[in-house]
């Protein structure tokens, strides 16, 4: 599923879906805000990975995290991204976490920024500057080209 919130703005695609479980709740028996931020920030660093083509990625930012909903244990979550800005060595995007079902926000974070490394824990020029769909940036390791789909029989 994609959404767009302006004609102008990026699609944020809302592929990751969680399901509250009791190992998930707080002591109100609601979703535990540190389990939604483990798996958020879970999610923003692979697609920070697939955005930006390499593995080595770290979480340099999160601005202010506006919890505007809860959830109840059995209730289907979902998790937004999109990315917003690419700089020299980083990107920076926007998470939306919401209710599968009702479709109402659980929280926003306006900017997530992470950090491409070399090998050396040194931040690592990038070049991209736009959004990929494709697998164009799936990281290789060793020189080993990206797999391909099986034929199909």
């Amino acid at each position: 599923m994609a959404e767009q919130t302006a004609p102008d703005a990026p699609v944020m695609n809302f592929y990751t879906r969680r399901w509250v479980r009791p190992e998930d709740l707080n002591a109100n028996g609601t979703l535990f805000g540190g389990s939604l931020l483990r798996w958020i920030d879970e999610e923003a660093a692979i697609y920070a990975i697939l955005q930006l083509g390499n593995e080595r990625v770290v979480t340099k930012y999160m601005s202010e995290i506006d919890f505007v909903s809860s959830a109840w244990e059995g209730d289907l979550i979902e998790l937004g991204l999109v990315a917003t800005h690419f700089g020299r060595t980083s990107m920076t995007m926007r998470c939306e976490v919401r209710n599968m079902i009702t479709r109402d926000s659980i929280l926003t974070i306006n900017k997530i920024v992470f950090v491409g490394l070399d090998e050396h824990g040194s931040p690592l020029e990038h070049g991209y500057s736009s959004i990929t769909y494709d697998r164009d940036r799936i990281p290789r390791r060793h020189g080993s080209p990206i797999p391909q789909a099986r034929p199909e029989r």
